[in-house]
């Protein structure tokens, strides 16, 4: 908030002055240099707002919305008024599918329908920008040269983790392109998700504490996202 009250304008080029690195690992796991990142992608302000509503939004449409209930038009029964208007010393009923009776139908339950929500595209990218920025931020995004697993093992893949100290954590892992042999050896492992770099989203960067990319992966992602 400024002294006016009003909330200040959100944008994409709050960089910070400081320059935003990330450690470079060769195929073995071993660190060989530092790598400096885009700071369009990785040094942006974090804007929680926009990260929430990304989130929140991934949720929802992720939702089939198919559950549902019986009205009373829906429920059998009814025809027959259940007894006279008058003289029983009852309250006066007309059906016995009114929601007041057990059996009968339901009143304002949930209906089928569509809970699915959308976004602005500047509000997708500042909530990705902030989201890569807090993994920058935090020392959580590690670069490899490349990963080449031919033929398909993941006792090497764990391999290459344990020496860029990833082992055991929840590790978000990004290429270029799909490849198969390296698909095949990641999938066994429970902590770890392969994605493509140019199909990853803020959700799965704020559910993974750390990402590790390909030197390639990296380029598509800044080609993609980057302008």
């Amino acid at each position: 908030m400024n002294g006016n009250g009003n909330r200040p304008k959100d944008r994409l080029d709050q960089v910070s002055t400081m320059a935003v690195t990330a450690p470079l690992y060769d195929k073995q796991g071993n660190k060989i240099s530092e790598i400096e990142l885009p700071e369009a992608l990785f040094g942006v302000e974090p804007h929680s707002f926009a990260l929430h509503s990304y989130v929140r939004m991934y949720l929802n449409n992720q939702r089939h919305g198919t559950v549902s209930t019986k009205t009373r038009a829906e429920v059998s029964g009814g025809g027959i008024k259940p007894w006279r208007q008058k003289g029983t010393g009852r309250a006066r009923s007309g059906s016995n599918r009114s929601p007041v009776w057990v059996g009968g139908g339901r009143a304002f339950g949930p209906r089928p329908h569509s809970h699915r929500e959308k976004l602005p595209r500047q509000v997708k990218r500042l909530a990705l920008c902030s989201a890569l920025s807090l993994r920058a931020g935090g020392g959580n995004i590690h670069i490899i040269e490349d990963v080449a697993i031919d033929p398909p093992k993941t006792k090497e893949f764990c391999r290459i983790l344990k020496n860029i100290g990833l082992d055991g954590m929840l590790v978000l892992f990004l290429t270029e392109s799909k490849d198969i042999s390296v698909g095949k050896s990641v999938r066994n492992i429970r902590s770890v998700h392969h994605n493509r770099s140019c199909l990853t989203n803020p959700y799965e960067i704020m559910r993974y504490g750390d990402i590790l990319m390909t030197k390639a992966g990296l380029d598509k992602l800044v080609e993609v996202f980057g302008s």
